[in-house]
């Protein structure tokens, strides 16, 4: 949430009615209330819901409750949403700095800042993670550690418009002619000198 917090460059007063809201089982919008717990004053209060409400963390929904009166319950769903969309987010850079220690792995040393360039432009430039791990396994079953050769096979992967290692692996498939034991088990192992 401090990360939203921060992103967002929420105030104080914004924080701390987020904080309040989020405390609460059924937050409701009653100024006098949150006055009384936060130490905010009514202005604060006021400009930081505004501020919330057009920043779309929080929405307030007019309710009735049990006893038939009117309440504005205030919806954190949104708020919610960012947070979770945050987290993905972090989720999937820390999957993309993976892609960096399968390198290093492969390789056997730590990468050059160059190397690391080259990996963050193909990442940027659309080529999926999978793709680049498949020619960096490629690379590595020819014997090659360098990221020339396997910059060359993702070239080639693209030219040909393989998309995922599925397309590699069917073309492959497509292109291996099926061997033909016949001529080997016909052959006279014996008399050949």
């Amino acid at each position: 949430m401090f990360k939203v917090v921060k992103d967002l460059k929420l105030s104080l007063a914004e924080l701390i009615l987020l904080i309040y809201f989020t405390n609460e089982e059924n937050p409701v919008f009653d100024p006098l209330l949150i006055k009384k717990v936060t130490f905010l004053n009514e202005e604060e209060i006021m400009e930081g819901f505004t501020n919330l409400t057009n920043k779309k963390l929080i929405s307030l929904d007019v309710v009735k409750t049990d006893d038939g009166k009117i309440s504005e319950k205030v919806e954190l769903a949104n708020l919610y949403k960012i947070i979770a969309s945050d987290l993905t987010k972090e989720t999937k850079e820390e999957q993309t700095e993976n892609i960096f220690d399968i390198f290093e792995k492969e390789f056997g040393r730590t990468l050059s800042p160059m190397e690391f360039e080259i990996i963050n432009a193909w990442l940027k430039s659309g080529i999926k993670k999978e793709l680049i791990i498949g020619a960096l396994k490629e690379a590595t079953y020819n014997g090659v550690s360098n990221l020339r050769y396997i910059d060359k096979i993702i070239y080639e992967w693209n030219k040909k418009g393989f998309k995922n290692i599925i397309d590699v692996n069917k073309h492959l498939i497509k292109k291996t002619p099926p061997t033909d034991n016949k001529d080997l088990f016909d052959y006279n192992w014996l008399e050949d000198e």
